[in-house]
């Protein structure tokens, strides 16, 4: 019986604006906020998938010039209890009004230095990575 936690390979977005708040995402009966972002498919690179994943959670069409690697980062999964996921996280700027669609629930920015309830990923990683910059 093997005691392997799940382990799921994602890319996601960091957006940030002009009071260096980051745009979050909270998918339908969660509670936690995450970057817009998601799992890779088959065969498919993290910008790849990065720039689906925007495209299809907030209606934000990017290209992978757009995209700059803020970092690749390991944490437990926010919505799978007892998972972990790496995490390439790139920052871009944003193009067009986001807009909650599939799974998304709500979007809402959120300062790095903030209370809010937000997946470990960013709370861990991707908030401290932006507070040194």
């Amino acid at each position: 019986m093997s005691t392997q936690r799940p382990h799921f390979v994602v890319a996601a977005v960091c957006f940030l604006d002009e009071a260096s708040r980051v745009l979050t995402v909270r998918k339908r009966d969660t509670d936690a906020f995450m970057l817009p972002g998601g799992k890779l498919e088959p065969g498919e690179d993290a910008s790849a998938a990065a720039l689906r994943e925007v495209d299809e959670e907030i209606g934000v069409a990017l290209r992978p010039a757009d995209l700059t690697e803020l970092g690749v980062w390991t944490a437990p999964a926010a919505n799978e209890p007892g998972a972990v996921v790496t995490a390439t996280v790139y920052t871009a700027a944003l193009p067009a009004a986001p807009v909650a669609a599939r799974e998304i629930a709500e979007l809402r920015w959120l300062h790095p230095a903030g209370g809010a309830v937000v997946a470990p990923l960013l709370r861990d990683h991707v908030f401290p990575a932006l507070l040194r910059t």
